[in-house]
């Protein structure tokens, strides 16, 4: 059987932990099992790196910071795979390049173009345990790229995929996926089970739990997932593409942010304004999320978009001049806005899951500002102080015992 497990930041902060990561991986390997662990780096490591940067230059170029961030999971691996042979069993760290790692050349978010597992498969028939570390490759200009944030979790299920492997495991600080976050809701309850478009819309919808393209590529290559703790020996939840009817219909509440709130006021009625709108700021690499237009009025409409907080500026520089010039009252943003989703794929088809939703909230004297859904998930804006506790409430309107559809 050939396991993938990943490591995160937090498993191996310190020694202990990267000698307690080393007893989960030998075990495996005792087992009989062909072991590949996938690790990011220690701790705050990749956050001090960047203070580092700022000290020197904060206007580096993307290419050396991805130079000086690569180094925090070199770091991990090496030490992980001393702690391995310290124990007494055969194993090889490997970099990203080494592990057959090839991507585009979009530095700091680079995306995987093919994995040469040559390498790889040559260190496992020599019976040796692979340590690999995560988040990243190597362009087709010999330079050194990175993933972007999360990127340990997509090295990990990328190497899975071009592996087959029969299970990829996602070590955390946490030991499952739960409804909501422990920290923030005391009631929040670990899941055996997960889909995979669930887990999908979660993490892009603020769960931290697993990285959204993570989960894109499990689901392409149907790569079993488990997201477990590497302190607690505990079962985790698995990720899947089919779980077992349950009746609970809602399987978790995220929270986002990470949300800004573009509004344009007094746009002419007319067609194509949109797509001069939407155009513009898809050229500036902008993703948008929620779209709302009001009925047209006075021969005029309100269109409200939603970006991640840090591209609320940028939104607006995109669109300023074409705005003045059809003449809207006015264009601003506000970051003081959150997301409130749940996410379940049993939703559909049952009535009245977005009522207990809004009623939830009333009856919290929370204000929805814009709603969004799918098939699978319902997502709400609101003010941002009212975030943690909108949480809580739709929370217990969907896992209260006595709520239980």
């Amino acid at each position: 059987m050939l396991i993938v497990q990943k490591f995160g930041g937090t498993s191996v902060a310190n020694p202990d932990r990267v000698f307690n990561v080393a007893g989960i991986i030998t075990e495996k390997f005792k087992e009989g099992h062909d072991v590949i662990a996938v690790v990011s780096a220690q701790g705050d490591t990749t956050d001090e790196l960047i203070e580092k940067a700022r000290e020197i230059n904060r206007d580096a170029s993307r290419r050396e910071m991805d130079m000086l961030l690569s180094a925090g999971e070199q770091i991990s691996a090496a030490l992980l795979a001393m702690a391995i042979e310290k124990l007494g069993y055969p194993v090889i760290s490997l970099l990203g390049w080494q592990a057959g790692f090839n991507t585009n050349s979009a530095y700091g978010s680079a995306r995987i173009k093919r994995i040469n597992t040559e390498r790889i498969r040559a260190e496992l028939d020599k019976r040796k345990i692979v340590i690999v570390a995560g988040f990243q490759g190597i362009n087709r200009h010999g330079d050194i790229t990175t993933l972007g944030r999360g990127g340990s979790d997509t090295s990990a299920v990328g190497i899975a995929a071009a592996l087959g492997a029969d299970l990829c495991q996602i070590f955390t600080d946490v030991d499952g996926v739960y409804t909501a976050d422990p920290r923030k809701v005391p009631t929040a309850f670990k899941l055996d089970e997960i889909t995979y478009d669930e887990m999908l819309e979660l993490a892009t919808l603020g769960a931290q739990v697993l990285n959204n393209r993570s989960v894109e590529l499990a689901k392409k290559y149907n790569i079993e997932l488990e997201v477990l703790s590497s302190i607690t020996k505990v079962p985790g939840t698995r990720v899947k593409e089919a779980v077992k009817v349950e009746k609970m219909l809602v399987k978790g509440v995220a929270k986002d942010t990470n949300v800004a709130r573009v509004m344009i006021v007094g746009v002419p009625d007319k067609p194509g304004v949109a797509f001069q709108v939407f155009s513009r700021v898809a050229k500036a690499h902008i993703n948008v999320d929620i779209i709302l237009q009001s009925v047209g009025r006075d021969n005029t409409k309100d269109i409200t978009f939603t970006v991640a907080s840090d591209k609320g500026a940028e939104s607006v520089a995109a669109i300023k001049d074409y705005v003045e010039k059809i003449g809207a009252k006015s264009l601003t943003y506000d970051t003081n806005v959150a997301k409130i989703s749940i996410v379940g794929a049993g939703m559909e088809t049952h009535e009245g899951v977005a009522a207990r939703m809004f009623e939830a909230l009333a009856d919290a004297g929370i204000n929805i500002q814009m709603i969004s859904t799918s098939e699978i998930k319902i997502s709400v804006l609101i003010d941002a102080a009212d975030a943690d506790r909108a949480v809580a409430a739709v929370h217990s309107a969907f896992f209260d015992v006595q709520n239980m559809l």
